[in-house]
Formats: structure tokens, C-alpha cells, sequence
């Protein structure tokens, strides 16, 4: 199971961290991660990391984002930095693309 949470509304330039509570056998192949989704839009990869710690992020939000994970992988987290609006989305911790938590609402006012 995926419990996210620290969501929350803030200024454009602005920083969150978002965290997610991983419980249950997580393994070694399964890479954990945070997407993203807008109203009408596909869900998007926004960071992965695997169990090694090799991090993976899109174009979007390389050198403001930044993806970690604790040494038993049940806490993952997201540093959000330099928040953009277009930022402003549902966020998701997810578990081998496959296994996703409840979300966690994202917004980046101008």
C-alpha cells in the first residue's frame, strides 16, 4: 500500500515536499516513483528511482525536482523546488508503474 502526502497550494518559485508511506514487500526489480495528472491528460512520469538509487526524471522538472528513498524503501519523497504553475497537478506515488496510492493535490499560484 502507497500513502502520500504534503500536497498543498503555494506560490509560483515556491517548494513542497511530498512524501509517500510504502508498506508491503517491495521488490528489488520494482523501481517506486511519483507521476502526475492534469484534468484530461495522461498520467506522466515525473520521477523514478530504483531500488540501487538510480533516479530518472522527465525533462520538465530535472534540476528543481528531486526523488529519494529511504535504505528499507518504505519512505519516498519528492523535493519539489522552483514550483512552476504548470506544476499544478494530481500527484502519485506509484510502485512499479503498477501499484498506485490515493494522490495528493499540487498547486502553484502565479
Amino acid at each position: 500500500q502507497l500513502a502520500e502526502s504534503g500536497g498543498g497550494s503555494v506560490q509560483a518559485g515556491g517548494s513542497l515536499k511530498l512524501s509517500c508511506r510504502v508498506s508491503g514487500y517491495i521488490g528489488w526489480w520494482c523501481e517506486l516513483g511519483w507521476y502526475r495528472q492534469t484534468p484530461g491528460q495522461e498520467r506522466e512520469m515525473v520521477s523514478r528511482i530504483s531500488s540501487g538509487g538510480t533516479t530518472y526524471y522527465a525533462d520538465s522538472v530535472k534540476g528543481r525536482f528531486t526523488i529519494s528513498q529511504d535504505n528499507t524503501r518504505g519512505n519516498l519523497a519528492l523535493q519539489v523546488d522552483s514550483l512552476a504553475t504548470e506544476d499544478t497537478a494530481v500527484y502519485y506515488c506509484s510502485a512499479c508503474g503498477k501499484v498506485w496510492g490515493q494522490a495528493t493535490q499540487v498547486s502553484a499560484s502565479p
